[in-house]
């Protein structure tokens, strides 16, 4: 990635209108200039995501800084600053950044590349001697591709009001949502814009606010943890379980540790294994990782986690952790939300009604709670209906997400209460489809 590519002397007028911004573009290749960049932004079609393409000028960057951490809103800035040849304002600004961030290891590199190009032409992002570049080769590859992925997230952002196609709809209980593209190294952070709803309410569509978006590091050895120790990150539909105080926790994991419940039920069904998957921070003498470094964990750097923490709450908040994430307008998903709650309303009236014959046919043959498969767990639900007698149900608060891999599941959310009653108890129930006929495998009170 040639950032610095021109001498500091050569003067803004040798430079095409078109220097002035930075595209993914850029980012696909490690020889591509600034100004090559901003020329096939021009003609850039929508990426397969659903992100939208955007020039990173001094606009752009001013209405996405409050979404960004403020560390790299800086770096960002002084990319830009050194896509207008402004390279004496780039160095001030890098100056300034590494001071107040030292352990800001991106930030340092480019302050060196800013420090050379007085000297000399540079010829890519790191320019170092190539002695040392032989000594760190490692480094060097990782903290450039921490760069292409900042980039990245920059030039290819979200469109206004658009969700990942996991969120099928969201309890306002849940005022609060996480979704992590692993392709791009990032965390989107979302405010719940959902009211309240009645049982009866029709529109469930998913109003989601993107608050910020952050860089992020996961696992060593990539992603979809299957087994203990393998240094990947687990791919699916999570909740955060609790919030781990930083008093208590080795400096390693920095000002703080959301743990999500890996494995959930569809892990261990798959047999997945493993345990103490975190959201946390970063040692005190690391700003942040490379974009694949940590033991399975997703790592942030400790002022962006500090913003997670302080906004999302334990229980109710998803953790979406996907490959990488598409985007689309609430409205396209009305369709399959809808198809499937109306399997869902049909469960409810079955157990409403206590048919226990057609209540069963929803459940499949894999079943399996608390250790117990269908043919263990089922005399509990028929002394529950025999108990409660037959009276009515609702749902409410209900939340589906969908999770496809080769499989099609749903990690659905709900509070069951009876007619005439103002409290009942919260389920989680997971479905999956299996031809083309939606079952529970999983069910339980959380």
């Amino acid at each position: 990635m040639s950032l610095l590519h021109a001498p500091a002397n050569q003067p803004e007028a040798s430079m095409e209108p078109a220097a002035k911004s930075v595209s993914s573009t850029l980012i696909t290749s490690a020889a591509a200039h600034v100004k090559d960049a901003a020329r096939s932004l021009t003609n850039a079609a929508t990426p397969p995501s659903g992100l939208t393409a955007v020039r990173l000028t001094a606009e752009q960057l001013e209405g996405s800084r409050t979404q960004m951490g403020r560390a790299e809103a800086r770096l960002i800035e002084i990319y830009r600053l050194i896509g207008d040849t402004r390279h004496r304002e780039a160095l001030q600004q890098a100056e300034a950044l590494v001071r107040e961030h030292p352990n800001f290891q991106l930030a340092q590199l480019v302050l060196g590349d800013l420090l050379s190009l007085q000297t000399r032409p540079l010829r890519q992002l790191g320019d170092v001697p190539d002695t040392k570049a032989m000594a760190a080769p490692t480094q060097l590859s990782a903290l450039r591709e921490e760069s292409r992925r900042r980039l990245q997230a920059l030039t290819e952002r979200p469109p206004e009001g658009s969700v990942p196609t996991q969120f099928l709809t969201l309890s306002p209980q849940s005022r609060h949502a996480i979704a992590i593209d692993a392709s791009r190294s990032r965390l989107y952070l979302f405010e719940n814009l959902n009211p309240e709803r009645g049982a009866s309410d029709g529109d469930r569509a998913p109003r989601l606010k993107l608050l910020a978006d952050f860089y992020i590091s996961v696992g060593l050895s990539g992603i979809e943890k299957a087994i203990e120790g393998d240094k990947r990150t687990p791919l699916g539909v999570y909740y955060i379980t609790s919030n781990l105080n930083p008093a208590d926790l080795p400096d390693l994991y920095g000002v703080g540790a959301l743990p999500i419940n890996y494995p959930n039920p569809l892990d261990v069904q798959r047999g997945k294994t493993g345990s103490g998957i975190w959201l946390h921070g970063t040692p005190s003498d690391q700003f942040v990782r490379a974009p694949q470094a940590s033991d399975g964990c997703v790592v942030l750097s400790n002022p962006d986690l500090e913003r997670v923490l302080a906004t999302v709450r334990i229980r109710t908040t998803p953790v979406v952790i996907a490959p990488s994430l598409q985007w689309v307008q609430p409205d396209a998903l009305a369709g399959e939300r809808e198809q499937f709650e109306a399997v869902l309303d049909a469960w409810r009236r079955a157990r409403s009604e206590g048919n226990l014959a057609e209540l069963k046919g929803f459940y499949a043959s894999r079943f399996a709670s608390q250790g117990r498969d269908l043919a263990q767990w089922w005399p509990r639900v028929e002394d529950e209906l025999r108990t409660s007698k037959t009276r009515g149900l609702h749902i409410k608060d209900l939340s589906v997400l969908r999770w496809q891999d080769q499989e099609d599941t749903m990690v659905v959310t709900f509070g069951e209460v009876a007619a005439g009653q103002s409290r009942g108890v919260t389920k989680r129930q997971y479905w999956v489809r299996e031809q083309d006929r939606w079952s529970i495998f999983f069910e339980g009170i959380i």
